[in-house]
């Protein structure tokens, strides 16, 4: 992705990212091989280094997506690749956990079931797949100007358990995250970054609100799910 205000991977997790990372339990992080499909800037692997991972590769779809992440994380546990989340370039029962956060909305429309055929391919027996997408809901699609734009797909609980069923997952865990601050944050961020070009306005202001948001139950912005491989 092109990073328009160079920004870089730091530990100050909030909203949708913190839920994400405190999502993914320990037991699946430490002394585990850990894939990132979609790594982006590095969030998540700055984090899985501070909880005794034993390695994990952050996959981007180019060596341009790759740039950021890999000139500010530099360790001997971190390895980064090029590769298609529907094609993914590593030998069966290669990993202990997976993590996808925000890709698979961004895939060729109707390859969904090959991620999860994928992902499935390159787990070890009982392996764990934790993913996040925008939750197909009328506010957060109305909100979402990529959706009005570029048709960016938003998914129902549903949809993401039949593709689990149909590519031998089980579902352990599915929450929908987020409600109208989440929105109105990521509507800040389009403006801001894609119009502007500068950081949010009121950011500040908008972390603390959609941070209170997510420490709630429920809501309809994002769908989080933990799969084991089956």
């Amino acid at each position: 992705m092109k990073n328009i205000l160079n920004q870089k991977p730091n530990h100050n997790l909030n909203g949708r990212l913190l839920y994400g990372a405190n999502l993914v339990q320990d037991v699946d992080i430490k002394n585990k091989n850990i894939l990132n499909i979609g790594c982006g800037y590095g969030w998540f692997e700055l984090n899985v280094l501070n909880r005794g991972v034993n390695k994990i590769v952050g996959m981007e779809i180019s060596e341009n997506d790759l740039k950021t992440v890999k000139e500010n994380i530099q360790n001997k546990r971190v390895e980064f690749k090029i590769g298609d989340a529907i094609s993914l370039p590593f030998e069966n029962n290669s990993f202990d956990t997976i993590v996808s956060w925000e890709v698979i909305e961004h895939i060729s429309k109707n390859t969904e079931d090959l991620m999860f055929a994928e992902a499935n391919r390159v787990l070890k027996k009982d392996g764990v797949f934790y993913l996040s997408t925008p939750h197909k809901s009328f506010l957060s699609n109305i909100f979402d100007p990529a959706w009005w734009l570029i048709g960016h797909r938003h998914y129902s609980k549903k949809q993401i358990t039949e593709y689990a069923n149909k590519n031998s997952f089980e579902v352990l865990d599915i929450q929908i995250k987020g409600k109208i601050w989440s929105l109105l944050a990521s509507l800040n961020m389009y403006i801001s970054k894609w119009i502007f070009r500068r950081k949010p306005i009121f950011q500040n202001y908008f972390i603390r609100k959609e941070n209170f948001e997510y420490e709630k139950n429920n809501g309809f912005a994002n769908i989080f799910v933990k799969f084991r491989k089956i």
